[in-house]
């Protein structure tokens, strides 16, 4: 197996010089598309082609202001795509759950090379698409209530989870910010919009939509009580007496009389605490092991959070499944 890299590098030039708005932006667009023409076409006329099999992928790093340059926090900034076709990849599909860490992720699996957990990586490989419950509810978002910072048109919010899941807002406390009273579901391009240079552009590894808990927005407009929500997952299936393993992606920014905590509980039965978030903890994938008690046959997670005009907290991709 071989692997090819190729930087066409006008575009970011043009954007440094002339801006994402100007003309000159524009036809260096136009200049690195005909040249990617130029290498597939190349590709192609291999006289063994159709016997390889080859993953092209086609990215940009970062976005560009209209007035030029980058570094920021901005969407426009942070915004970019992956272009991307090969055997394993559906084509003219449309896919959001991809993010800019899984080009190498992609890269590695095609070569043959296995994804060590021990290396950490953020990625992962486009030809293996991840979905979970969250992700089903892209089609019922809204656009804002009060979140004046979103553009207008942007839909990524909705308080219905998805079938199977709840949130509990019973101690929840009274007004504040529409978007976030209680667990909400939304998407990176809504929820980093609603307040730049506070970290949230480094919520890595939750895709598509994902679920936030977010004290610090809730409390942008007047409100009363604490911020006290729990989100409830569906009975997951399990062996009385043997061990489950529960994974979760979480990103936590933590200040002061804040928490999260993850409590499981099994057939009905009183919640028991298996983690505790007390500090930041960056973007990553826990995985806790369960003791199931003998003869349960479900179980089911919670995840409170509890504070004021405080950080965050996300959860993605929730599972419970065996060693």
């Amino acid at each position: 197996m071989s692997a090819v890299f190729v930087h066409l590098d006008n575009i970011d030039h043009a954007g440094h010089t002339y801006g994402a708005a100007s003309q000159q932006y524009l036809d260096a667009i136009h200049g690195a598309d005909a040249q990617v023409g130029q290498i597939v076409a190349a590709v192609e006329a291999r006289p063994t082609y159709a016997a390889e099999d080859w993953l092209i992928m086609v990215t940009a790093d970062h976005g560009h202001t209209d007035a030029g340059g980058h570094g920021g926090s901005t969407l426009q900034e942070r915004q970019t795509f992956l272009i991307a076709t090969g055997q394993a990849l559906v084509p003219g599909s449309v896919r959001y759950d991809v993010k800019m860490p899984d080009v190498a992720a992609s890269a590695l699996v095609h070569l043959g090379i296995p994804l060590d957990p021990a290396w950490g990586l953020d990625g992962r490989p486009v030809q293996q698409p991840g979905r979970d419950d969250f992700d089903a509810l892209r089609g019922t978002l809204a656009t804002r209530v009060d979140e004046t910072g979103v553009p207008a048109a942007t839909v990524g919010f909705t308080h219905t989870p998805p079938p199977g899941w709840s949130v509990d807002n019973s101690a929840m406390g009274g007004g504040g910010v529409a978007e976030w009273r209680g667990w909400s579901f939304t998407t990176d391009e809504f929820w980093t919009q609603a307040q730049r240079h506070q970290n949230r552009e480094c919520n890595i590894r939750a895709r598509n939509v994902f679920a936030v808990a977010d004290g610090d927005e809730w409390a942008d407009k007047a409100f009363t009580g604490t911020f006290d929500s729990t989100l409830v997952s569906p009975a997951y299936p399990v062996t009385g007496g043997g061990t489950a393993v529960l994974t979760y992606t979480t990103y936590y920014r933590h200040e002061a009389s804040q928490k999260g905590e993850v409590l499981v509980s099994y057939d009905g039965g009183s919640p028991l605490s298996v983690r505790t978030y007390t500090g930041d903890v960056s973007s990553r994938t826990e995985t806790i092991a369960l003791q199931v008690p003998p003869g349960a046959t479900s179980a089911r997670v919670r995840f409170r959070y509890t504070g004021g005009n405080n950080w965050y907290w996300v959860i993605d991709g929730v599972g419970i499944g065996r060693p």
